[in-house]
């Protein structure tokens, strides 16, 4: 199983950057992916996830109407499209999956990405 993330890099404040997550070894049609980030000496925090059964991705309240995830089954790739940035926003960016369905827990997601690195200037 592998979960690679990629796509990070240094934006400014109100930039837009697109991350990407490669998936391999399980069967992506049937896992829910997500996205969770970690700011330095902060938790990881869930930031959005879609479930397989194709629903609409559900956000955090801090990133909702300014970033975007979907998904592309037949290339077994997730994406995060991230509008609007703020300094707030900077952290290293997971990319996880799970059997499960609505979960926001990390404790709740299988594989998990090595992350990449999303830096926001102010």
């Amino acid at each position: 199983v592998q979960l690679q993330a990629s796509g990070g890099g240094l934006v400014q404040t109100g930039g837009s950057l697109r991350l990407s997550c490669a998936a391999s070894g399980f069967p992506f049609m049937r896992y829910s992916m997500a996205w969770f980030r970690q700011a330095p000496g902060k938790e990881r925090e869930f930031v959005t996830a879609q479930s397989y059964t194709g629903a609409d991705p559900y956000y955090s309240d801090s990133v909702k109407g300014r970033f975007t995830m979907s998904r592309d089954n037949a290339k077994n790739t997730a994406h995060l499209q991230m509008d609007k940035l703020k300094p707030e926003d900077t952290a290293v960016y997971f990319c996880a999956s799970s059997e499960w369905i609505g979960r926001r827990l990390a404790e709740e997601y299988n594989y998990w990405g090595q992350g990449t690195l999303v830096t926001v200037s102010s």
